[in-house]
């Protein structure tokens, strides 16, 4: 089992960052993907960003070129960077891990506010 603490939301005003982490209970080393996804209110959630153990980052069009997704497995720690931010970056942000029995967890979430 492992469990995820999403921190580092806030709010912001647009053109602004935020830097999100996802803390593991145990070590991340193993686990295959993991990654960021937001749902907005009255919207599906969505992928934002995942990173898989080699390092290989994947983004959602709407992100790329603003948000930077990195694992620190010393850490046990999954970062977003998210740099020019917009108000329909506004949702609440959850932290995800894919295991190697494919099962996945979450964390309970951020919320992430953009003031226009």
């Amino acid at each position: 089992q492992v469990q995820l603490v999403e921190s580092g939301g806030g709010l912001v005003q647009a053109g602004g960052s935020l830097r999100l982490s996802c803390a593991a209970s145990r070590s991340i080393f193993s686990i295959n993907t993991m990654g960021w996804y937001r749902q907005a209110p009255g919207k599906q959630r969505e992928r934002v960003a995942t990173i898989t153990r080699g390092g290989i980052a994947n983004y959602a069009d709407s992100v790329k070129g603003r948000f930077t997704i990195s694992r620190d497995n010393t850490k046990n720690t999954v970062y977003l960077q998210m740099n020019s931010l917009k108000p329909e970056d506004i949702a609440v942000y959850y932290c995800n891990a894919v295991l190697r029995d494919g099962s996945t967890r979450w964390g309970q979430g951020t919320q992430v506010t953009v003031s226009s």
